[in-house]
């Protein structure tokens, strides 16, 4: 009798155990929504900040206006990286978004193919080429598409653009896609794409002129809906910081005191 009950109240304290272990597990869990463009600086630094602080993250990739419709459906996470301030602007009023940090600046470019056969100009009319086939950003559901319509905008050619272009594409990977299987001769997308490692090979980047392409800060924003928001401001902190910031620039982005590759 005795033996059984030591069994009981050691199985119980194991079970205890284990709740306590899984409910840690939970507690110490972020859950950021990333914009394509930023997901391989950011998958890179979530994995080392994981080694840190015996952490999980998981990363939620996505069109930035698709990242914030699902933030707010769902009333989870913890972080939202869009590919461009203006995310912050637009959506500001419906009291999700606390603090944030600049983590790095994106930048509008020309995507060619490599050695850029077609003797692509750096100048938007390009885009209106007959010899040449071009995809932009969908403005609806991505930052580039966004970025991409206020640029063309400017220079009064955006309509005429879209009733162009081959394609229509939810993001920036998809514009990268399209641009290595071939499919495109030339794609207004974010630069910082170009250099990725399997890209290099088979894309280059045109800089258009910085007073159309303007650098468009990245802003880490806290949710107010995170449960572990010090925890949040840890990462928060990490990106931001000489470590964090080379692993941008390693991966084609200028860093947030504006260095980059340029």
């Amino acid at each position: 009798m005795i033996k059984q009950i030591v069994n009981l109240v050691f199985g119980a304290l194991l079970c205890g155990m284990a709740g306590v272990g899984w409910a840690q597990q939970i507690k110490n869990e972020l859950l950021v929504y990333c914009g394509i463009t930023m997901v391989r600086p950011i998958t890179e630094l979530a994995r080392s900040f994981e080694q840190r602080e015996n952490v999980k993250i998981t990363i939620a990739q996505g069109g930035s206006e698709d990242l914030f419709q699902s933030a707010k459906k769902s009333g989870l996470g913890d972080l939202y990286l869009p590919g461009e301030p203006s995310y912050r602007e637009k959506h500001f009023s419906a009291g999700l978004f606390d603090e944030h940090v600049i983590v790095g600046y994106n930048q509008l470019a020309f995507m060619v193919q490599k050695g850029n056969p077609k003797k692509v100009r750096n100048e938007p009319r390009e885009l209106l080429r007959k010899d040449l086939l071009v995809a932009i950003g969908n403005a609806e559901s991505g930052s580039v598409g966004q970025q991409g319509k206020e640029l063309l905008d400017k220079v009064g050619i955006y309509p005429a653009v879209v009733s162009k272009a081959v394609a229509l594409v939810p993001d920036s990977r998809a514009l990268t896609t399209l641009m290595k299987r071939g499919e495109a001769d030339l794609a207004l997308n974010w630069r910082a794409t170009a250099f990725f490692a399997d890209s290099v090979p088979l894309v280059d980047a045109i800089d258009l002129d910085p007073k159309l392409a303007t650098p468009q800060a990245l802003l880490l924003i806290r949710l107010k809906l995170s449960k572990m928001p010090a925890l949040a401001r840890r990462f928060m902190d990490y990106v931001a910081s000489s470590e964090g910031q080379a692993v941008f620039r390693k991966h084609g982005f200028l860093d947030n005191k504006m260095n980059g590759t340029r």
